[in-house]
């Protein structure tokens, strides 16, 4: 749950930093025009408080880009783009006074967002992995065991102790309830 959270988090700042943006007619002419659009006019009363909630949704959307790099450990450049993105937006806001920079950094909030959805929604397992390790719940005997491709396996009686192993509730098969390595089917549908 909590690893959903933070994979969704970048996308949830991107978005919400321009939604909150969009509502802030004076601060952000350029986007008052797509919060006209959507109706956000009638919250023009508010617009102190959606300004800060912009800055907040790219510190958000910073801090999603910064967690998802941590777990996993690739596209440098995309956590790169998002940093630079959030200090341009904040730059043309307080140091600089220009509502380019600041409008650049909100689109290279947006990009590296829509960049990570679509890296990760292409990215498909190479092959399946076609051995896992079986681990007994009762006695902890571990054992290197080959997966079936074509059906799941639900009993599995323990080298070690010989209990007979099944699937825990949720689970498709022992290799997803007891396995270094989910089955290959859970594997393609991205459950590793």
């Amino acid at each position: 749950m909590i690893w959903t959270m933070r994979a969704r988090l970048e996308k949830i700042g991107s978005i919400g930093a321009v939604v909150a943006a969009a509502a802030c007619p004076v601060c952000f002419p350029k986007l008052a025009l797509l919060g006209a659009l959507f109706g956000f006019g009638a919250f023009g009363a508010y617009e102190s408080q959606f300004f800060i909630a912009a800055q907040v949704m790219v510190v958000l959307a910073v801090a999603g880009h910064v967690l998802s790099y941590l777990r996993h450990r690739r596209n440098r450049w995309l956590l790169g783009s998002a940093i630079l993105s959030g200090v341009a937006v904040f730059a043309g806001l307080y140091w600089l006074g220009s509502e380019f920079v600041a409008y650049l950094g909100f689109a290279g909030v947006v990009v590296t967002s829509a960049t990570d959805f679509w890296t990760r929604f292409r990215r498909r397992p190479s092959t399946a992995l076609l051995e896992s390790i079986i681990t007994c719940p009762k006695c902890g005997a571990s054992h290197k065991e080959s997966m079936p491709t074509n059906f799941c396996l639900y009993f599995y009686d323990c080298k070690g102790c010989g209990a007979a192993l099944r699937p825990k509730a949720g689970d498709c098969c022992v290799f997803c309830s007891y396995g270094s390595v989910k089955c290959p089917p859970m594997q393609s549908a991205g459950a590793m």
